[in-house]
């Protein structure tokens, strides 16, 4: 045998996993196609801005987030605990109370709220927030838009904030997504205020990566995972391997080819960074536009933010830096049309964008699982006599779904060797 175990994928989950049975005294090697760490976790630095492949915030309110990251040494730049929210009458904000109280006026100015949906939409997400666990153990099956129903959640507050806001987060405006797996969601954001930490994205997976860089192998495709009854053999494009066991870490796009499991269904998301010589907007607020129709904005950006006014690591001093995030698949190429995009942001922010400098288009084609109902917390471990599966696409579509897949695998590898 070359090691014990080998793992296929640098992502957070194979990264995780690796770590655990390496701390647990098995021998672990590590390999992935990429010539660095991260899955599709990661940060690339144009002309001094940092621009993570598809917008991603990490949440401190995660529990493996918690547990298993140094944020302090991430040096976490943080959002504001609300959104903000274009409408004919005007850009309008709408945040959390509790931890921006003195967006309190505005909120209520705002003529998104109305008592009897707020209501709603706290004893929709009332139980949940409380205990987590009810959402899997009371899960009737319902997708976000049937939970939203269900509830009397029906007014100006979903169709203009929550849709067109949690459609960019699942990159899904479909409203098809688990309402249970959803309700996770929100009850997260409720705890914690997501952020970006001072070095981008990826310095979140290379943090994970120290115990094992001399266990990582990157820039080696592995095409073939052989399954046997007492050894697995990998094969790739660099050597040949033989292991006790074997984990598929790689993304659900990639998944089914080596284990020989059904490809979960993936969504695809554009996104778009700008370089700005004066800010469009002054706030540390993500931007929907809450003038469309169906969870669709009038436009192609789904959701925008000066992310330099969160994060001034990302942009060099005295320079801003715009996100837009765009779902493929509205009004032909309008995701992919610089000229409507960059239309659509000043119309967000009623500033012009002519002068903008643009850095980087990232055309993500599998950006997220979907995660449809029921909710379904974790697939089985094991997938073979000695392979086993891990990722977001096998427990929940998160950063908290990847660390926890990795951490579950891990335990059921070392039971099944023993």
């Amino acid at each position: 045998m070359d090691c014990d175990v080998v793992v296929v994928g640098a992502g957070l989950a194979g990264l995780r996993c690796a770590d655990v049975l390496h701390r647990s005294g098995l021998s672990v090697v590590v390999l992935d196609a990429a010539d660095a760490v991260g899955g599709r976790i990661r940060t690339d630095r144009v002309d001094g801005y940092l621009c993570d492949r598809g917008f991603q915030l990490l949440n401190p309110a995660y529990p493996a987030v918690r547990r298993l990251v140094d944020l302090g040494r991430l040096g976490m730049q943080t959002f504001g605990s609300g959104v903000a929210c274009r409408r004919d009458t005007g850009l309008r904000v709408v945040a959390d109370p509790r931890r921006s109280p003195g967006r309190l006026p505005a909120t209520l100015r705002s003529g998104l709220l109305d008592a009897r949906e707020v209501a709603a939409l706290l004893r929709w997400i009332g139980p949940t927030a409380a205990r987590p666990r009810h959402a899997q153990a009371h899960d009737d099956g319902a997708t976000l838009s049937e939970s939203f129903e269900a509830a009397g959640v029906r007014g100006r507050l979903r169709t203009e904030v929550l849709e067109p806001f949690l459609a960019g987060v699942l990159a899904d405006a479909s409203g098809e997504t688990s309402a249970g797996f959803v309700k996770l969601l929100v009850r997260s954001f409720l705890l914690g205020t997501p952020g970006l930490p001072r070095d981008g994205m990826q310095a979140l997976p290379e943090q994970l990566a120290e115990p094992l860089r001399h266990r990582l192998r990157l820039g080696v495709r592995v095409g073939h995972v052989e399954d046997g009854a007492d050894r697995v053999t990998v094969r790739s494009d660099a050597d040949v391997l033989s292991a006790r066991a074997a984990v598929v870490a790689v993304g659900a796009e990639a998944s089914g080819a080596l284990t020989g499991q059904p490809a979960p269904t993936t969504h695809a998301l554009t996104t778009w960074w700008f370089a700005a010589a004066e800010a469009p907007y002054s706030q540390k607020l993500l931007t929907v536009d809450g003038r469309g129709s169906g969870r669709r904005p009038p436009g192609p950006v789904q959701h925008a933010a000066v992310v330099s006014n969160a994060a001034p690591s990302y942009a060099p001093l005295g320079r801003h830096l715009v996100e837009a995030t765009c779902l493929p698949g509205r009004g032909g190429d309008a995701a992919g049309d610089e000229v409507a995009v960059r239309q659509h942001l000043a119309e967000l922010w009623g500033q012009p964008t002519r002068d903008w400098d643009l850095l980087v288009r990232h055309e993500i084609t599998h950006a997220l699982p979907f995660q449809p109902a029921p909710l379904r917390i974790a697939a089985p471990a094991r997938v073979g006599e000695r392979v086993y599966a891990a990722g977001d696409h096998r427990d929940t579509a998160s950063i908290q779904g990847a660390l926890v897949s990795g951490e579950r695998v891990a335990r059921a590898v070392l039971a099944g060797l023993g």
